[in-house]
């Protein structure tokens, strides 16, 4: 798969949400649920997941920020679409109880 440059991520970039798109006989993902999807799986480095399982810790190689991937509708199957925010390192320590 040859991803974009601009899929990487931007210094100014603190979060992303990924949306559906109603095709009106079904459902797709949103380019920004997809640039999520190849960060956190071909880019990114994971660290730890939280006790639910879904919100998952990684880390940017590029610059070494630190970035939680979550679902804003835990009562949907899979979370539903998913969101990628910068966390700090204190916080990220603290919520998934590791030592960076």
């Amino acid at each position: 798969m040859v991803v974009p440059e601009e899929w990487l991520l931007q210094p100014g970039e603190t979060e992303l949400r990924g949306f559906w798109i109603d095709l009106g006989s079904g459902m797709a993902k949103d380019a920004h649920w997809q640039r999520i999807e190849w960060l956190t799986s071909e880019h990114f480095k994971e660290l730890a997941r939280a006790d639910n399982e879904r919100d998952i810790l990684y880390r940017d190689p590029a610059d070494g920020r630190l970035w939680e991937k979550g679902h804003d509708h835990p009562d949907l199957r899979d979370g539903g679409p998913p969101r990628l925010s910068l966390i700090g390192k204190e916080a990220a320590a603290q919520r998934y109880r590791i030592t960076l």
